[in-house]
Order: structure tokens, then C-alpha cells, then sequence
């Protein structure tokens, strides 16, 4: 389940607020403090005995071996090898944990975001590429793995041990420091800068990579395949790709190289900078300076190297954490997306339902700037009834049978369900109590075993076969050489159409709801087929509350109420005799039907 403490509120301004998101960032790992906390005592002491080493030198160089105290030079050896393996144990263990942290913190990102993406309305996807989707949850969280398994601990780590150093150099000698550090500001500024200008191409290059996530998912399905061949487009979609990835390449080479050469400079004179100590002593011995030991030299100099590793990897770590603000970015962008379908507070539970549907003066509409799709609808199916909506195309049909399992919700007037509007209701009612059987059936890339107990996942195997043999599918699954194991396809395409909506069919059946709502489930179907998967719809929907959304008519004349829909409004209502003798919209359907049919 997602952590409910990474569901933030949107604020305004938050994605682009860069101290509010790095504040953001730093909350999703507050449930590992104790952990980090641990991390902290391993990196605090890995700097102590990192930065005791040079001092046990400048006592080896300066009285164990001048003096020929042999049991001390013993004792300041050991200490050295003691304080090589304490590093590295410490190492490992530091590692270990920050690297568990940082894997919890990117699942809790990936469910979180998941989790978010399952609370969305239907429309947030009819308006998002699949490819997009899937990319922010694989490129962009996968892109952030560094930062949050490394990164965090590695700031940290740098900055405890160049503190740590600093000091120990400023105990040293406190003039070589200030030579030392004299242009370390100039280095921040530096690579702040190149953070920035990496931030902005890992905004573009992300852009691109979902682009192009997208196009490999839309164009490389099943049915893109398909399209693509029978079109003879397969030439041309590999350009396209092609075109994609190339700006794909120049923008990963651009993010790589971006500031490339300065951090180099960074590096070659922090790397100079124990040659220019050795020259700036030297001098002062021979001036008549302050006397300095050879010890001291050594110990300040194995301190100044110690200090370039960390120095250069804090600042690379500010450049990282700045890239990774843009990574973060479009992850919170999702996490902050308004959920437009919630329960209440409070939610109500039915623990039977009848099954009664009322659409009470109902309107919807996507958006304040679009007209209404549906308007003033007042229509009642009590429980066990029938009702069949039909109309044009774009009537508004689909739409109405979405606002009762509330794919969609109303906003204007209300659905209740036995007498309890659906807003009311807690998801567990509502899907329990609806199901829906659409002309789009899905079908997972799975055993058909297992693509009918998504419906229900502890049914036993003479439930599901009985499900089968009510959906008249039985059968043609048993005469498979896998029988019910047999693996479905990429959206079923092993199967035909009318076998698929049987399966869809057996899979609702399986789950038994009260009510029922069948989108045009069969309208892409040839009338032979149909009127076998008719006959398995006939037995769904028997002792059922059934809505039925239709194309051909001949599906629905025993309907207990038929609604005819135009431009979103009741136009006509009454059963099949009722409206035949209207001589109205539903006579001419019918009509238009009787031309459509294929002659015998």
C-alpha cells in the first residue's frame, strides 16, 4: 500500500519552490531516522579514525623515528592498520543501510505514485499517453535511484569528513589551511552553476524519454503492430523512433558534458594543491618563517589529499542533488495530481444490496468550459429490472452507465443505489454491487485461470469452470491442449472476439455483483457470434438490476424500460411496444437497424 505520509496536499508552487521540494524530499526519510541515525555514528566515526591517521604519521615522522623509540613507532603502525580496517568495516556497514533506506524510500515512491495513479477518474487517462504513465513511474523514480540510495548518505559522509578535516588542518598549522582553502568558494559557485544547467537538460531529456516510451507502447502493442503492418507504416514508425532517439542521444550527451571542463579544472587544482603546499613551506623555511616541521608537512599534506576526495565529491554531490530536483519534480507533479473520485469521511457500507438504481435529474459535464453531456436525466430501475439506453453516437450513453460505478462523477443532480447516493458510498460497496461488461474487454497476459479469479481470487476451480459454462465458454477453454492454464496473449488476442467477451462475461459472472452495466457489449460482433454471447448475457443478467448501453437493438427489446438519449437528454422512454407505436427517434433506429442487418 502507498505511505499515506508521501500523499501531500497540492500546495501552490510546489514543484517549482525549490527550498519547499527539497524539504519535500527530506520527509521521505523521516520513517528511517533511527537507521540514519546509525548511518550518522558509522560516518562520524569513520571520519575520527580517518583523520587520526595523519597525526599518528606526523608522531611517526617527528619522535618515534628520530628519536629510535621502537615500541611507539609499533604502537603508531598498529594504530594505522587498526584505523584501515575500522574504515572499512565502517564503510560496509554505511553502505549497507543507507543503500536499504534508499531502495524503501524509491519503493514508497513507486507505490506511492501507483497508488495515486489507481484513485484517478477515467478521464485522467483518456487524456494521458499509457507511455507517459509508465515512464514516470520506470525513467524518472528509476533515474533518482543514485540520489536517494547514495546520495543523501555520501552528503553526509562528505561533509562530516571535510569538516572533520579542516579542523584537524587548522590544529595542524592554521596558515597552510587558509593557502588550502583560499579558493573553495570559488569551486561552490562553481558547481552550482553546472547543477543548474544539468537540471534543466534532465528536465528535457525526461520529456523525451517518456516521448519516446510512449510511442514504443502505443506502436509496438498488439493491435500497434497490426496497424502498423496492414497500413504499411513499419518503415516509417522506425524513422520516427529513430528520429526520437536521436534527440534523445544528443541530450544525454549534453547532460553528461554539462560542465564538464570546469569540474575537471576543480579536480587538477585541488589535486595540485599538495605541490603548491610543499612550495609555499619550502619558501617559508628558507625566508626565515615559522619553523615547521617535516611531521607536520607530511601529516598536513596526507590531510589536504584526504580532503580533495571528499571536497570533489560534495560538490559532485550538489551538482547530483540539483540534476535529481527534476527528477523529483515530475514525480511530485504525479503524487500532487487532484483526485477528482474519493469516499467520504465517513462512507457507507452496504452489506446486501437490492440492487435499485435512480438517476435523479443527473448532469455531467467534463470541465466548466464544455457544454453537458448529460442533462436532467431522471430515470428509476428498481431492483432486478432491466433498462436499455440507446441513441446516437455521442448521446451520452456510455457516460450515464460510468456515473453509477462511479467511473465518472455527476455534477449536477445524483445516482443513488438503493436510495444511498453514490458519492456516499465506500468503493468496496460500489464494487461489489456493480459490475461492468464493455465492448472493450481487457484480458492481462496471463492463464485464463488467472484472468477470471481477478474477479474474485479465492475462487475455487469448480467455480470458475461453472462461471465458464454460464458464460458458454467452458467448452472451448476444456478443448484447449492447456485447458484453463492456457496463457491468454497481449490482451487476449489468442482469442476471438466473442470468446473474449464470454471470457469478460464468466469473469463478471464470477464475481457476482447485484447490478450490472453492459456497455455495447456486443456491437463489434458479427450476429453470429452475438447471439451466442447474448445468450451468456442472458444468463448474467438474470435476477439482476441491469443497465444496458446499446448499439443494435435487437439486444434489448425485452427490456423492462427503454430511454432513448439525444444530445445528452431523455427523448424518448417506454418499453419496445410503447415506442414502436411513437413511430418516434426509437422506430427510426430500428429501421436504420433492419437496413444495416445483412441480408439471408
Amino acid at each position: 500500500m502507498p505511505r499515506d505520509d508521501i500523499k501531500w496536499t497540492p500546495t501552490p508552487g510546489t514543484s517549482t519552490d525549490e527550498p519547499r521540494q527539497v524539504r519535500r524530499i527530506l520527509r521521505l526519510f523521516k520513517p528511517y531516522r533511527a537507521r540514519l541515525a546509525v548511518v550518522g555514528l558509522l560516518v562520524g566515526a569513520s571520519s575520527l579514525v580517518t583523520v587520526a591517521t595523519p597525526f599518528l604519521l606526523k608522531e611517526t615522522l617527528d619522535v618515534a623515528i628520530p628519536e629510535g623509540r621502537t615500541g611507539l613507532l609499533s604502537l603508531l603502525a598498529l594504530g594505522m592498520i587498526v584505523s584501515a580496517v575500522l574504515t572499512g568495516i565502517f564503510g560496509v556497514l554505511q553502505t549497507l543501510i543507507s543503500t536499504t533506506v534508499g531502495q524503501r524510500v524509491m519503493h514508497d515512491l513507486r507505490t506511492a505514485v501507483y497508488g495515486r495513479l489507481q484513485r484517478m477518474s477515467l478521464a485522467f487517462f483518456t487524456r494521458t499517453r499509457t507511455g507517459e504513465v509508465q515512464s514516470r513511474i520506470a525513467n524518472d523514480i528509476g533515474g533518482m535511484q543514485v540520489t536517494v540510495t547514495s546520495t543523501a548518505t555520501s552528503l553526509v559522509s562528505n561533509l562530516t569528513s571535510v569538516v572533520a578535516t579542516i579542523i584537524a588542518m587548522v590544529a595542524l598549522d592554521w596558515r597552510l589551511t587558509v593557502v588550502s582553502l583560499l579558493l573553495l568558494p570559488v569551486f561552490v559557485w562553481i558547481s552550482r552553476r553546472v547543477g543548474n544547467e544539468r537540471k534543466k537538460i534532465t528536465t528535457q531529456r525526461q520529456k523525451q524519454m517518456a516521448a519516446m516510451a510512449a510511442t514504443v507502447t502505443e506502436s509496438l502493442s498488439v493491435s500497434g503492430i497490426l496497424l502498423g503492418r496492414t497500413m504499411g507504416r513499419s518503415d516509417s514508425l522506425t524513422r520516427s523512433f529513430a528520429d526520437e532517439s536521436e534527440s534523445l542521444v544528443d541530450l544525454e550527451v549534453r547532460s553528461n558534458m554539462a560542465g564538464r571542463w570546469r569540474m575537471a579544472v576543480i579536480g587538477i587544482v585541488m589535486s595540485a594543491m599538495p605541490a603548491f603546499i610543499y612550495w609555499t613551506a619550502g619558501l617559508a623555511l628558507q625566508t626565515g618563517g615559522p619553523d615547521i616541521s617535516i611531521g607536520t608537512i607530511v601529516a598536513f599534506v596526507s590531510l589536504q589529499q584526504g580532503l580533495f576526495r571528499p571536497a570533489v565529491s560534495l560538490l559532485s554531490t550538489g551538482v547530483q542533488i540539483q540534476t535529481s530536483l527534476a527528477l523529483f519534480q515530475r514525480i511530485f507533479e504525479y503524487l500532487d495530481l487532484p483526485i477528482d473520485i474519493t469516499e467520504r469521511d465517513q462512507p457507507v457500507h452496504l452489506d446486501r444490496i437490492k440492487g435499485e438504481v435512480r438517476f435523479e435529474r443527473v448532469e455531467f459535464r467534463y470541465d466548466d468550459k464544455s457544454g453537458p453531456i448529460i442533462d436532467g436525466i431522471d430515470v428509476t430501475v428498481p431492483a432486478g429490472g432491466s433498462l436499455a439506453v440507446v441513441g446516437p453516437t455521442g448521446a451520452g450513453k456510455s457516460t450515464l452507465g460510468y456515473l453509477v460505478p462511479r467511473l465518472y462523477d455527476v455534477t449536477g443532480g445524483r445516482v443513488t443505489l438503493d436510495g444511498v447516493d453514490v458519492r456516499d458510498l465506500d468503493f468496496d460497496t460500489l464494487a461489489r454491487g456493480i459490475g461492468v461488461v464493455s465492448q472493450e474487454t481487457y484480458l492481462f497476459h496471463a492463464s485464463v485461470a488467472e484472468n477470471l479469479r481477478f474477479a474474485k481470487p479465492d475462487a475455487t476451480d469448480e467455480e470458475i469452470e461453472q462461471a465458464a459454462k454460464a458464460a458458454q465458454i467452458h467448452d472451448h477453454i476444456a478443448s484447449l491442449p492447456d485447458g484453463y492454464e492456457t496463457v491468454v496473449g497481449e490482451r487476449g488476442h489468442r482469442f476471438s472476439g466473442g470468446e473474449k467477451q464470454r471470457l469478460a462475461i464468466a469473469r463478471t459472472i464470477l464475481r457476482d455483483p447485484p447490478v450490472l452495466i453492459l456497455d455495447e457489449a456486443t456491437s463489434a460482433l458479427d450476429t453470429r457470434t452475438e447471439h451466442a454471447v447474448q445468450e451468456a448475457i442472458d444468463a448474467l443478467s438474470a435476477n439482476r438490476t441491469t443497465l444496458t448501453i446499446a448499439h443494435r437493438l435487437s439486444t434489448i427489446r425485452s427490456a423492462d424500460q427503454i430511454v432513448v438519449l439525444d444530445s445528452g437528454r431523455v427523448a424518448e422512454r417506454g418499453t419496445h411496444e410503447e415506442l414502436l407505436e411513437q413511430e418516434g427517434r426509437y422506430a427510426a433506429l430500428l429501421r436504420r437497424d433492419a437496413q444495416l442487418e445483412p441480408s439471408s
